[in-house]
């Protein structure tokens, strides 16, 4: 199930994300992403508009969208990764919004991969001074 997250889903969102960054970037320091918890948490979160995936009352994933139009988060907990979950909060999104572009490590394959599959192209090339790793700026519009 889809829902909207709340106030009270915070634990279980920052628990979920640790997870699944330290997962998908095994090339950055675990020690950066557990330095980054009180940003997420504080900043980031608050400021988007955030879904969440919701089965048997376990959160296994969610999707935060910025100034309708930026994809800053699309999480799947490690264990349900390869179920679909990404592909249905994206397409939740994406039936909210007309134009959405997201950042993505390049060397995340995997997530590349999945974004292209989704209907996202690449448009640019960027780089994360805080990571020192290199990013692509991928674009999805409706059609």
């Amino acid at each position: 199930m889809i829902r909207r997250s709340r106030a009270r889903d915070m634990p279980e969102l920052l628990s979920l994300w640790l997870a699944s960054t330290t997962a998908a970037h095994e090339f950055i320091p675990v020690s950066y992403w557990q330095a980054s918890v009180p940003v997420v948490r504080d900043i980031y979160l608050p400021h988007a508009t955030t879904w969440v995936y919701h089965e048997q009352g376990e959160l296994q994933g969610f999707v935060s969208v910025l100034e309708s139009r930026f994809i800053g988060a699309l999480f799947i907990a490690p264990h349900s990764v390869g179920h679909g979950i990404g592909r249905e909060l994206l397409s939740h999104v994406k039936n909210r919004y007309p134009l959405l572009s997201l950042e993505v490590y390049q060397k995340n394959s995997r997530a590349v991969s999945f974004y292209h599959a989704q209907g996202f192209r690449i448009i640019e090339s960027a780089w994360q001074d805080d990571t020192q790793e290199p990013t692509w700026i991928m674009s999805w519009q409706a059609g």
